[in-house]
């Protein structure tokens, strides 16, 4: 057995979260190039040897941010039940997503940024997890559309149409706001467009 590790302090723990916090704030801004370590030190109110003892380096600290939100952003997909009903559960997942597009806009682009990039911190992430649970909920999908309860598919094609209608809310915010106007909310019209664009794709 290896060394074990040494549980983190409730000071360590806050630290370390108001780190990652303010990188997420330099990150979604500056983006990685932009982004310096004395910037996040500012940002979350630390001294930067005081950041160095929690994270090496920038990288270190943009890794932890991208896994941390690879975790959050699958969550939706993980619940995609092959036991429920198939439109209601992919109604489900699309209208999950949206809502992170509210709610995680930063952490959106700040995905959406990496993968521009060519995914340089997490082509193994992509071709490992990421790849796994795709495949997974695709055979899942591909057993509905085989069994008549939903149109046939392409069940991949499926789920990145998913991402891209939804996601597109939190990484072209400033375009959608600037089309719709004033006093319009994209996330609750794209929500029931999409409602209705999926329930007749998918209606067998």
């Amino acid at each position: 057995m290896g060394p074990q590790k040494t549980p983190r302090t409730k000071i360590q723990t806050r630290n370390r979260e108001t780190i990652l916090e303010a990188a997420l704030e330099v990150f979604s801004q500056h983006g990685f190039r932009g982004a310096t370590l004395d910037m996040i030190a500012v940002e979350a109110g630390l001294s930067k040897p005081n950041l160095l003892y929690y994270f090496p380096s920038k990288e270190a600290i943009h890794v932890a941010l991208l896994s941390q939100l690879m975790d959050t952003w699958l969550d939706p997909l993980r619940d995609l039940d092959a036991a429920g009903d198939p439109i209601a559960e992919l109604l489900a997942y699309v209208r999950r997503k949206l809502q992170m597009s509210r709610d995680f806009p930063r952490e959106s682009r700040l995905f959406a940024n990496e993968i521009v990039q060519g995914a340089p911190r997490m082509q193994a992430a992509l071709a490992t997890d990421l790849k796994a649970l795709v495949d997974d909920k695709a055979a899942v999908i591909r057993g509905w559309a085989e069994g008549g309860r939903i149109a046939q598919v392409d069940p991949h094609h499926l789920i990145f149409s998913i991402w891209a209608l939804t996601q597109h809310y939190a990484d072209f915010d400033v375009q959608v706001r600037a089309v719709l106007g004033q006093n319009r909310d994209p996330i609750e019209e794209a929500a029931r467009f999409l409602d209705t664009l999926f329930t007749r794709l998918l209606a067998p």
